[in-house]
């Protein structure tokens, strides 16, 4: 347990560091949206490197949420049900989306070629902003379905399945 506190204490520090050099959000709040905390249990040299793969990692779950969404070629029954429920005005807003999350995925794949504190400092910033608000979006579009959820969603038991 030592271990473990000191070792979140040091990554604190550490990030606290680059925090000031770059100005980016605070640990707390960035640990609450992207589980950063969990860097402490591996040593790196290259900290905001690891901490952009946990934004990425997080940000690129939703956009194949959307993508199974927008394009269900062997998507999970549970999505067929959503597709039902959502809107044209959602679907629309889910496809800008959708292209705002493809965007991010091309910046990533950049940065992960060619590695910069400077820019992977650059990406944490701009993919905390764009987290704020594209979580909201798609948290609107969730609750309009799951509104809708229990008065259309039906099981189809007669289904094939093999």
């Amino acid at each position: 347990m030592d271990d473990e506190c000191s070792s979140l204490k040091l990554l604190k520090k550490d990030y606290n560091r680059l925090r000031e050099k770059y100005g980016l959000p605070e640990f707390s709040v960035l640990n609450e949206e992207f589980s950063i905390e969990k860097v402490a249990d591996s040593e790196t040299e290259t900290l905001l490197r690891e901490i952009r793969k946990f934004i990425v990692d997080k940000i690129m779950n939703y956009m194949r949420f959307v993508e199974n969404i927008l394009n269900p070629v062997n998507a999970p029954m549970f999505i067929f049900s959503l597709i039902k429920l959502i809107t044209p005005e959602d679907k629309k807003k889910l496809e800008g989306i959708y292209k705002d999350l493809m965007k991010k995925e091309l910046v990533f794949i950049e940065l992960d070629l060619e590695f910069s504190e400077e820019r992977d400092a650059k990406f944490i910033k701009d993919n905390f902003d764009f987290w704020s608000s594209t979580k909201k979006e798609i948290l609107s579009v969730i609750k309009k379905v799951d509104s809708k959820w229990d008065d259309n969603v039906e099981v189809d038991s007669k289904g094939y399945f093999g």
